[in-house]
């Protein structure tokens, strides 16, 4: 299988590496010369556009930021779609509402290409080890076509149902690692008015049955959101507001965790 690979951000470099590196051949796209220079010396090859690199490519993965950025690359005379042949696949690592992917569907099955959304999750250390949660979306007969080239960095790569399940589990793991955080900052902050060194107190309860990947976070970004905020925050933002607008869409009642997740997001100065 060719692959493509576009979107070589901190997460995206790393995953098109380790294709690279499992002897797939590989073409490359970025908006940027730089993004490409880390694979100099290596057997990837640069194409001149998102049409060129779906030309020469069997799976195309896109891994952006939104999803204009996604709509971006993907349609057009230089899109990706205009290059993908009859029997292509288009996986979305992106994570960006469901709707867009089956919008992206319906565009590409008049084409003969299949669309996968596959979003991922762990950042760009998990990817350079291989150890990404990859939640894949579509037909199971591509999901498991494509499975080979989402095993170089993904571990595990979870089948969830039809195009669209993939985005809807990553965004619901985003609604909850945002509340998450609001829970695990103040009762940090509670600890602290009662005299108990925040520190301290999540150092402790980080080994007790409550601890949780958001306190860790916070752990590590020295007992405030501030960090998280400037690293993430408008991700978060843009994650929790996509859950509630599909909430109110399908007349959903998601309950407390949407109001922790957007406690959250005022104490990061980030309010949807």
């Amino acid at each position: 299988m060719r692959v493509g690979f576009i979107g070589l951000g901190s997460q995206g470099a790393p995953m098109a590496r380790r294709i690279v590196d499992a002897g797939y051949e590989v073409s490359l796209w970025a908006r940027r010369p730089a993004s490409l220079e880390p694979f100099t010396g290596t057997t990837a090859k640069a194409a001149g556009s998102p049409a060129e690199l779906g030309a020469v490519s069997d799976l195309v993965c896109v891994c952006v930021v939104s999803d204009a950025d996604v709509e971006q690359v993907t349609s057009g005379e230089d899109g990706v779609l205009a290059g993908l042949r009859e029997g292509g696949v288009l996986a979305v690592h992106s994570t960006v509402h469901p709707d867009t992917c089956r919008r992206l569907a319906e565009r590409a099955a008049a084409r003969g290409v299949a669309v996968v959304d596959a979003p991922v999750s762990g950042g760009g250390p998990a990817a350079a080890a291989g150890s990404l949660l990859v939640m894949a979306g579509g037909g199971e007969a591509v999901v498991e076509r494509c499975r080979p080239v989402f095993e170089t960095y993904g571990d595990p790569v979870v089948h969830l149902g039809d195009l669209g399940a993939g985005q809807l589990t990553k965004l619901l793991n985003n609604l909850l690692f945002t509340a998450n955080l609001a829970t695990a900052s103040s009762t940090l902050a509670l600890g602290q008015a009662f005299g108990v060194d925040p520190r301290r107190l999540g150092e402790v309860v980080s080994h007790g049955t409550a601890n949780s990947f958001a306190l860790g976070r916070i752990i590590a970004a020295g007992g405030t959101l501030d960090r998280i905020a400037a690293h993430a925050g408008a991700l978060l933002r843009k994650d929790v507001g996509l859950v509630a607008d599909l909430a109110s869409a399908d007349g959903a009642t998601p309950g407390i965790v949407l109001a922790a997740a957007d406690a959250a997001l005022a104490a990061m100065d980030r309010p949807r």
